[in-house]
This record gives structure tokens, sequence and C-alpha cells, in this order.
């Protein structure tokens, strides 16, 4: 909402350092509007009247010494400038700032008044004068009102240590909007160092040795008081857990206290103690503590299993798939052959987890959950997981809330859509930080949550309560175990949500694939357009020629025989050629059939070839298809094409309207092309290197490469080829059914 005396904050900037862009200070837009690009303006405009002349976003160290050496006090007779900017900043913060004169009069002297109160700092800084820190604290976008959903307790908390603690060296102000965040859960790291007795320069915010050590020497309970009671109950408020902030433990403090510890599986003694300290200031909490559950990369054999038996583990957290070929460094992270039996043979319990390539907001969308969702379903099944197994799915990366909002939760609602479209037989997890479990969560989108809390730093653990539906809470990596039985593990914490599986149906073996059954077809057929039309494709066709069912007919059913032989031919999955084809019909526009016809007009009243233009059903290029099959012929791969020319307009058009002419000679092509593109392509336009040879085990990295080369080396061949992977998952899902009919 635009305020006069902003845009004015504004003017004043413009107007002064109308020079701005040489001294570093950006014209702003004068639209009455506060925002960070305001604030760092004023701050740039600060820097530049101290005489700083390496300007910066950042209100940092240089600019906090400085003004503490040349004005550690703005007040009346201080700087015009430096006044105005004090002025600027207090009516982008809501206050009232005066006129912008750089008069810092009763209105202005009223206003710090009124800002330092509100920061919880009108006694450590008494008067009406701006200090440094109150300075940096001006220029910045923390509110110190309460705003949204932000409690009057944790406000109480905010400005509590804000004027507790604001003379220490490196304890900045917080904002006091009265919710949770990184920043206040730092402060109250350093706020416990200093009591612990730390030096400046010792206290760093970090939950080392040192920290530990101090509290372990001061738990609280019932009766105690003072200062470390303040802290502990400001811990408890700051994990939403509803208590008084107060300077004296109570009987009503022990009770939630004894809440929070069984709600976290720590002891319950009602006592603040260390393991409840570190669980409230931490998110990995105390690393010593032993767990009933672990994940890992390393196969569980039974040498293993023991080993963990003797730590007290039971529970086994074990990869679906390995996106890498080979498992790269990690050899054994996905489930090996015999490994789930061998887990239930010792007694033991597994639950599954799936992650491919979730490591940043680009790999999340609804198209790709729905992707993620039937690529876990066709792996769980094909390892023996029984209906009613919960799939953890991997959110691995440090998620911004609005990165949550755009790309994650759209994603699981994919997952969802696809697990309830397979008829429910298994149910969702979330694996992440904790704001990303909760509100996945919050959403519907999950059941329960494995938190990934050892990633303490990310913004998505810093400053969130633990999920109220969490089933395993990650906490440290460690090895256990020597010899034979020595094994790498992440321990994770149980709540008893979840307990994974005892018993496993026999693994699906690796068969060829077979014709398609009749029952599936349908089904399949239905699946297909649904994700299609989650990509934008509707079932009608839309602006592209042909309708889904005619796409899903030509390149999957009415062809399934020959589909069927190019598969067992060349060890290729029958998914991979159902994929490219279905795709590339889907993609067919009037301009593509207008630009085919020119290339026919042409040829028979010139006998040019005048444009390699892609055609037919799997949208295939002379120079392609020339490619892939003398490849064929040089490999003796199997084609009953002649050798061609690429050179030669005849032969150069004779290839392309085959593949025009002949659905048949264009999906026998799609096998040849990917042979060629896994071979890395030997005198074609792709330089990527050779895949192993085709084999019904490929990776999804392979999957994924061999689908991107079929549309060519650059972009938008790599996105498109994520897409593409959903579709093959779907297509794979009803030619495994078929093989194991």
């Amino acid at each position: 909402m635009a305020d006069e005396m902003v845009r004015r904050a504004q003017m004043f900037i413009n107007v002064t350092y109308d020079n701005g862009a040489k001294l570093g200070i950006s014209r702003l837009t004068e639209n009455g509007e506060t925002s960070w690009t305001v604030m760092y303006a004023l701050t740039r405009a600060l820097q530049y009247e101290l005489g700083i002349t390496a300007l910066s976003d950042s209100f940092g160290p240089t600019t906090l010494s400085t003004l503490q050496t040349k004005h550690p006090s703005i007040g009346s007779g201080s700087p015009a400038n430096i006044v105005r900017i004090v002025q600027s900043g207090l009516y982008c913060k809501g206050y009232d700032g005066g006129e912008i004169d750089g008069v810092y009069d009763a209105r202005v002297q009223a206003a710090v008044t009124r800002l330092k109160t509100d920061m919880g700092v009108d006694f450590a800084y008494p008067g009406t004068v701006v200090t440094p820190k109150v300075f940096k604290g001006l220029l910045n976008m923390d509110p110190y009102i309460t705003v949204g959903t932000g409690t009057e307790q944790i406000r109480a908390v905010q400005r509590w240590m804000n004027g507790t603690f604001v003379q220490r060296r490196d304890f900045f102000i917080v904002p006091c909007d009265g919710r949770h965040s990184r920043t206040v859960a730092q402060a109250m790291l350093y706020a416990v160092q200093y009591t612990i007795g730390m030096a400046d320069g010792t206290a760093n915010g970090n939950f080392g040795p040192g920290t530990q050590a101090g509290l372990k020497s001061n738990t609280v309970s019932v009766g105690s008081s003072g200062t470390w009671v303040q802290l502990f109950t400001a811990g408890m408020l700051l994990n939403a857990r509803p208590v008084a902030f107060a300077g004296t433990f109570t009987e009503a403090h022990a009770a939630e206290v004894r809440a929070f510890q069984s709600f976290v599986a720590l002891p319950v003694t009602g006592r603040g103690d260390y393991p409840t300290w570190a669980s409230l200031l931490v998110s990995y909490g105390d690393q010593t503590r032993k767990g009933a559950a672990c994940d890992g990369v390393t196969r569980i054999t039974p040498d293993r299993a023991a080993t963990l038996k003797a730590e007290g583990i039971t529970i086994v957290g074990r990869y679906l798939t390995n996106a890498i070929p080979g498992g790269g460094t990690v050899p054994e992270k996905t489930i090996q052959p015999g490994e789930l039996q061998t887990i239930a043979d010792q007694g033991m319990r597994c639950f599954p987890i799936y992650q491919t390539f979730g490591r940043g907001a680009e790999d999340f969308s609804y198209p790709l959950g729905r992707a993620a969702g039937q690529a876990a379903i066709n792996a769980a099944l094909d390892h023996g997981f029984r209906t009613g197994t919960r799939i953890f799915f991997a959110v691995d990366f440090d998620a911004y809330d609005y990165e949550v909002t755009d790309n994650v939760l759209p994603h699981f609602k994919g997952i969802e859509d696809a697990i309830r479209d397979d008829g429910n037989r298994y149910t969702v997890g979330v694996y992440g930080p904790r704001n990303v479990c909760t509100r996945v969560s919050d959403a519907g989108h999950a059941s329960a949550s494995f938190v990934s809390d050892m990633s303490s730093g990310f913004s998505g653990n810093f400053g969130y309560p633990l999920p109220a539906n969490w089933a395993y809470d990650q906490i440290v990596t460690k090895t256990v175990g020597t010899g034979a039985g020595a094994i790498n593990i992440d321990v994770n914490i149980t709540s008893g949500r979840d307990t994974g599986q005892g018993s496993f149906n026999p693994p699906r073996t690796v068969k060829p694939d077979t014709r398609l059954h009749p029952d599936v077809q349908n089904a399949m057929q239905i699946d297909v357009g649904k994700y299609m039309e989650s990509l934008g494709f509707p079932l009608d066709g839309g602006i592209r020629s042909y309708q889904h069912w005619k796409c899903f007919e030509r390149t999957v059913t009415a062809h399934d025989d020959l589909i069927t032989e190019l598969s067992q031919r060349h060890s290729m999955r029958k998914a991979l050629i159902q994929t490219t084809a279905y795709w590339e019909m889907r993609h067919i526009a009037p301009d593509d059939e207008a630009a085919w016809l020119a290339v026919i007009a042409a040829f028979n009243t010139t006998g040019q070839y005048i444009r390699d233009t892609s055609t037919g059903i799997a949208k295939q290029r002379a120079i392609t298809l020339i490619g892939a099959h003398n490849h064929a012929l040089d490999r003796g791969y199997g084609t009953d094409q002649p050798r061609r020319d690429t050179a030669i307009d005849e032969d150069k058009y004779n290839a392309w309207k085959q593949a025009y002419d002949n659905e048949r000679y264009a999906l026998t092509s799609v096998a040849l092309i990917h042979r060629w593109d896994i071979d890395g392509k030997p005198g074609g336009d792709d330089d990527s290197p050779a895949l192993r040879a085709p084999s019904l085990d490929y990776t999804d990295t392979e999957i994924y490469e061999v689908l991107r080369r079929y549309q060519g080396p650059g972009e938008p061949a790599f996105t498109e080829a994520k897409k593409r992977m959903g579709l093959y998952y779907v297509m794979e899902k009803y030619n495994s059914i078929s093989r194991n009919y």
C-alpha cells in the first residue's frame, strides 16, 4: 500500500544522490512502497555520508564501527542528511519521521522513543537519540510490532532478549513481530552463551562443546528462577509449546515440559535438562541419543544387521532407486537383491525412501510429482513392498518458503494423485526440513514426516518446531560396528507413527517385456491421458493435430507386436519406444503437417529436398534416420534399409518419406535412433559419451539420457526429458504389470 511519506523518502534519495549510479546508490521508483530496495538505498546513503567509499547493501561491521566512531548517537545537531536518513527509515517502518527536513524535532524524538520501546531496548538505550545498533535495526525490513500469526508471548521473548543482550558486541536487535525465525533462533544461542559467561568473540551462536557443557550445568526444575528459567521458557515458546514466559519454573511449566519430552521422544522428567535444552535450541538435539531406526546407503547384511541390533536399531530406511548408473560412489544406495529378505530374517523392518534428482526447486512441479509417484510405485512393487507401505519422498535441499509454495506443494499433490490413481496401495510420507514436512503435511499431501534435522543450518529447520506428524527424526551420521559388521548410518529417533514393513512379497525379477495384457490397456490409456493433461495437453488435442486416444492407439496398442519384438531384439524396455513415439505424436501441429506437404510438393516438382523437417508419428528428420540406420548396418543391429548418403537429396527424401508414410518404419527407427544415441551417436550432432549397452535394468539417469538425446543436444531437450520421464514411468507401470501378469 502506497504511503505519501515513504514516497517523499524515495524522492529524498533520488534528489540528494542524483548522481547515485556513480556513487553506487540506485535511483528508486517513487511509488510510496517500503521494500528492501529502499532500505538498501538508505543504507548506502548512510555509508556515503559516513565517508565509506565501497558502498554495500549490508549494514555490516564497517558501517557499524564507522558510525560508532563518528556519530555514536544521532540526535539534535547531527548532520542533516543523516537525520533525513533516520526520518526516512522511520516512515518506512511506519513511524512519524517529521518532515524529512534534517531537523531532529519533537516528532522525530517521540518516534525514536516509541521505536526503542517496541524493540525492547528503551532501558538499554534510554533517551531520544539513535544509537548505532538501533540505526541498524531501523534500516531493515524487520517489524517491531506483532504481525500476522505472531503472538504477544513470543514478542515478549524477543523484546526481552533485545533489552537484555543488545549491549553485547555480537548481539543485534531481532524482530519483535511475535513470530519465530532463523534470526530469533540464532539470537537464542547467543543469549545462552552470554548467560553461560562466554566473552565477546568467544560466543559465536554455534551449538558447540562449550555451549553444550554450559547447558549440562544449568538444569532448571520446579522452584528454579532467574535468567536460565527465562531462557528455557523462551525456548519452549519458540517451539510452539503453550507455556508462560517467566522467571520462575512452576508445576505448570513442568507439566508442559513432560508433554514436550514425550512428543520429541526424550526421557520424561519434567525438568529442563540437557537433552531437553538441546531439542529446544537446535534441530538435531542431543546427538548422543540412541535411535531405534536408521537410514543409509549401504546394503544390510547379516553382520551389519547384528551391529544395528546391538545399537538398539530395528528399523532401516533404504532407497527404492539410485539415479546414478552403476551407483557411482554409492553402489549400494538402492535396495540390493535379497536385502529385504535378509532384513526380515534378522527380525528387522524397512521403510522405503524415494529420491532421484530432488536437490533444487527446478526438480519439483505437479507433473514431476506425478512422475515421481508412479516411479516409486513401480520400484516398490519391484522390490516387493506390500500394500499399506508408506513411501517417504525426499526434498533434499534447503527449500525457501516461496519454493515450498510454488514447487514442493504442487509436486506432492502430483505424488498424491499418482498414488490415488494407482488405487492407494501405498501411502505418502515426506522427507525434508521441518518447514517442508509441516507444510506438505498440513496441505494433506503426506501422512507422516521423516525430518532431515541433521541439516540444522537449513532455513527450513532453524527456527521451526518439529512437525506434529513426525515419524523419523534424523539427528547424526556415524559409523558403528567393526569388520564385516561396520556400517555408516544416519541415526533416526522414532515416534512410532511409522514402523516400516517386516515382511515382503518376492521381488519382481527382471523379465523381458511381453505384449500388453488386454486388461490393462484401457487403464493405461486413461493414466497416460491424465499425465499429459497435467502438462497442459488436453485429451482433445487442443491446438495440436491429434487427440490423445489417436496418439495412444498409433504409438502403443496398434503396433504392440512390433514394439514388443523391438524391445526384445534390442534389450530395451518397451516404454522407451512407446514414450518417445507417443510424446512426438502428441506434439504434431497443423504447421508441421503443412511443412510436410510442402516438402513432398517440392520434391515431386523439382527433385530437391528443400527442408529437413521432422515428420511422421515419431517426428524424425532424414539426417537422423539415415544416421541411425547406417549405424545399425555398421553394428549389425538389424535393418532392412539400404545404406544412404545424407549428401544426396533423393536418399534423404526416401528415408524421410518412409517415416511419413509407414508407422512401422517410424517405430523401428525410434529403437535404432535410441541405439545410435546410446552408442554416443558417432558421426552425429551430439558429443555425449556412450552409455552402457541397452539393458532391461537401466537406471533413471540412463533412461533420462536416452529420452533426452532423441530430442537433441541442447535445450529444451534437457528440460523436456524430465517431463518425458514421467510419461515413461506411466508406460512402464503397465508394461510391468503385463510381463508379471
